[in-house]
């Protein structure tokens, strides 16, 4: 007899000799749901969990948002005076070493927060990210302790880098688990909302001291200031995460790993074996994952980050008026990203994706044309054409990302692979930009990086799975009524017969 575990592939004369065995191991390798597996959400509880890792993502890329947008004041302060472009490429050097050890804050808090629960690491990953801002802003100039300053600025920058690494994997995943599945597209968009929100916080309180304090007084203490205001805001954002309960479904997993946990592997569950475990069986989910986040960072980092930099450096444009321009792109981006969230829930996130990578791909060249005309309306026609491309994977890609894995190890693969991914090729996006301009001499190389980027998107898009509207991997479905729950367990029912 040969017993597959599966009707359709066992020998069909062992099927009609045993039929109650074969009915019995399709049951349980597809077990009916019973009410109780359902977990009906908790709408406060949702909307608090969202606003909280909403703030505080918010209040991590507000402190990673001030370096961008003073990275040529930084260069100034922190690097011996002599050729700009040096500096410059000193400042974003400095700015991507952050990433460096990204990797590692990802490998160290995603197994740990698959361990021991995504609220502690969410805020341990805050307490880190608000002292290493804060301690930026202490920091004498290079003029008062030469070869000290840069590498200080170094420490802390690595300080801030391993903590974010904790952040985004936590975050994400944190609103996944509390949301209902008809509706994780749109709670998962106030993720990136939060990101909008920081960006905005930074570039509008930098607008606001370079106008009124001047270049010189920025250059000599201005820039201090926007660094030391991450203190008091971590404590906010570390007050809003103590508060939260642990997600439903890591709620439920630990309840069903209670009984085992004595019995378990220590090996595997350390820390080292979490990693293992991620490596060796869902690989080609992190290729995937690294494939739409590496085009997702660039394109990202290439617009909120580098765009003010660019406009200064690179085109002589005032920087005051470069960063109100991106502020206003940034600012309508706000209004319709939970409506791109809200779309990603009805029509899928593969479509969503798929049109922001193809917007990429096919506008960059035209946009940094818009660009390069120099006027405001050129300029912001430009911006928004990429803005509206970034907005459809910014409303989308926190839902997305986090249904690539099961709950078990989720929190640890996503930050593994988000990070591995935004090492590589989000933080060195200014870096690369600019040394590509200096070796090339041409002011279109954001655009063809943009659509290098755009096109391993649109691959990996396209090898997706759409997972809009379906229970997370590993989770039980999750709905916004008990009447829905009811109706779930209803459609289970077999039809009487007569």
């Amino acid at each position: 007899m040969a017993v597959t575990g599966e009707e359709h592939t066992a020998d069909p004369a062992a099927v009609r000799r045993h039929p109650i065995l074969f009915r019995t191991i399709k049951q349980r390798k597809n077990p009916k749901l019973r009410r109780s597996d359902i977990t009906v959400t908790d709408q406060a509880a949702v909307k608090r969990a969202v606003k909280a890792a909403s703030l505080g993502n918010a209040m991590e890329w507000f402190d990673f948002g001030i370096y961008s947008y003073l990275a040529v004041t930084l260069g100034h302060v922190f690097f011996p005076s002599g050729n700009e472009t040096a500096q410059l490429l000193s400042s974003f050097a400095t700015f991507a070493v952050a990433f460096l050890v990204r990797p590692l804050g990802g490998m160290f808090f995603g197994p740990m927060g698959d361990r021991i629960g995504r609220k502690k690491v969410l805020a341990l990953t805050m307490i880190m990210m608000a002292v290493g801002t804060f301690a930026i802003g202490l920091i004498p100039s290079y003029a008062s302790i030469g070869f000290w300053a840069p590498v200080l600025l170094i420490l802390f920058r690595l300080v801030q880098g391993f903590s974010t690494g904790g952040e985004y994997g936590g975050a994400s995943t944190f609103i996944a688990e509390y949301a209902p599945d008809k509706r994780r597209g749109f709670f998962g968009s106030f993720l990136e909302f939060g990101t909008l929100a920081g960006y905005v916080g930074a570039a509008g309180l930098v607008t606001v001291l370079t106008a009124a304090l001047g270049p010189d007084t920025m250059a000599d203490w201005g820039w201090r200031v926007p660094f030391l205001v991450a203190g008091p805001l971590g404590l906010v954002g570390l007050y809003l995460r103590l508060r939260l309960d642990e997600t439903p479904a890591f709620q439920k997993l630990e309840a069903e790993n209670a009984s085992a946990s004595e019995a378990a592997d220590p090996v595997e569950t350390s820390a080292k074996g979490d990693l293992a475990k991620i490596f060796r069986q869902y690989w080609p989910t992190l290729i995937l994952c690294v494939a739409l986040v590496g085009a997702y960072n660039v394109t990202d980092y290439m617009l909120l980050s580098y765009m003010p930099t660019y406009l200064s450096d690179e085109l002589g444009y005032s920087e005051t008026h470069g960063l109100l321009i991106l502020l206003g792109v940034m600012a309508l981006l706000m209004l319709i990203i939970n409506q791109v969230g809200r779309l990603s829930d009805r029509f899928g996130r593969k479509p969503l994706l798929m049109a922001g990578m193809l917007g990429f791909l096919v506008l960059s060249a035209p946009a940094f044309l818009l660009i390069g005309q120099g006027s405001v309306l050129a300029i912001t026609a430009g911006m928004l054409m990429l803005g509206l491309s970034l907005v459809c994977l910014l409303g989308t890609m926190s839902a997305a990302l986090p249904a690539l894995f099961p709950t078990e190890v989720r929190y640890g693969s996503l930050s593994v692979g988000y990070n591995l991914s935004a090492s590589l090729f989000g933080g060195t996006t200014p870096l690369v930009i600019t040394a590509l301009i200096s070796l090339t001499g041409s002011n279109l190389m954001p655009a063809y990086y943009a659509m290098a980027a755009a096109l391993v998107g649109v691959i990996a898009v396209a090898c997706m799975k759409e997972t809009a509207r379906q229970p997370l991997a590993g989770s039980p479905p999750s709905v916004c009524t008990k009447e829905e729950a009811a109706e779930l367990v209803q459609a289970q029912a077999p039809e009487p017969r007569f």
